[in-house]
C-alpha cells in the first residue's frame, strides 16, 4: 500500500513539476531561440548591407574627383538658387546679355511629395525641382546662343516656357525674352 501511495505521490509531483517548472522553462527557451534566430537574421542582413556598401564605395572610388564634381553640378544634393543664378549670369555675360527680374518658385508641398499621374494616383519622385523665371533683352541670335550654352551646361534644366516680345518699334533687332526654366536636385 505504501508503494502505491508513494508511486502516486511521485507521479503527482512529477506532473506538477512538469506543469509548473519544465513547461514554462521550455517556453522561455523556445522564445529565446526565436529571438536568437531573429538576431542571426538581422546580423546576416547587416553583413549583406556592409558588403553592398563596400561594393558601392569601391565603385564610387573609381570615379575621378573631377567626374564627381561634374555629377554634383549636374544633379546636386541640395538647391542653391544663388549659385544657379550666378552660373546662368556667367553664361549670359559671354554674349553681353544681362539677366533681369529673376524669381525662384519652389513647388508647393503636396507637389513635392508626389506627382499626380493620369489615373489620379500619386508617385513619389526621387528628385525635387524648382522653377526659375528671368528676363533678358538681346537679339534673337544672341539669345539662341545663350540657350545652346544653357542646354550644354552641366546643370540639368528644362525650358518650361518662353515668351518673346519686341522691345520697341524703333529698335527692331532687340527683343525681351521671358524665360521659365525648371531645374532639379536630389533631396
Amino acid at each position: 500500500m505504501t508503494k502505491t501511495v508513494l508511486s502516486v505521490i511521485f507521479l503527482i509531483v512529477s506532473v506538477l513539476t512538469f506543469v509548473y517548472y519544465v513547461g514554462p522553462t521550455y517556453d522561455n527557451v523556445q522564445n529565446s531561440q526565436d529571438t536568437v534566430a531573429q538576431y542571426d537574421e538581422a546580423l546576416s542582413k547587416t553583413r549583406e548591407i556592409q558588403e553592398l556598401k563596400s561594393s558601392l564605395l569601391s565603385r564610387y572610388n573609381l570615379f575621378t574627383q573631377s567626374d564627381v564634381e561634374r555629377l554634383q553640378k549636374m544633379l546636386p544634393d541640395h538647391v542653391d538658387n544663388v549659385r544657379l543664378v550666378l552660373d546662368m549670369d556667367g553664361i549670359a555675360s559671354k554674349y553681353g546679355i544681362r539677366i533681369q527680374s529673376v524669381s525662384v518658385e519652389e513647388p508647393r508641398q503636396e507637389a513635392e511629395d508626389g506627382a499626380v499621374l493620369n489615373g489620379g494616383d500619386t508617385q513619389n519622385l526621387p528628385y525635387k525641382s524648382l522653377t526659375l523665371q528671368f528676363e533678358v533683352i538681346s537679339t534673337y541670335d544672341e539669345f539662341v546662343l545663350l540657350l545652346k550654352d544653357l542646354e550644354s551646361s552641366l546643370r540639368v534644366v528644362d525650358l518650361v516656357s518662353l515668351n518673346i516680345s519686341p522691345l520697341s518699334a524703333e529698335i527692331q533687332d532687340n527683343y525681351t525674352f521671358n524665360v521659365s526654366l525648371m531645374t532639379y536636385w536630389l533631396p
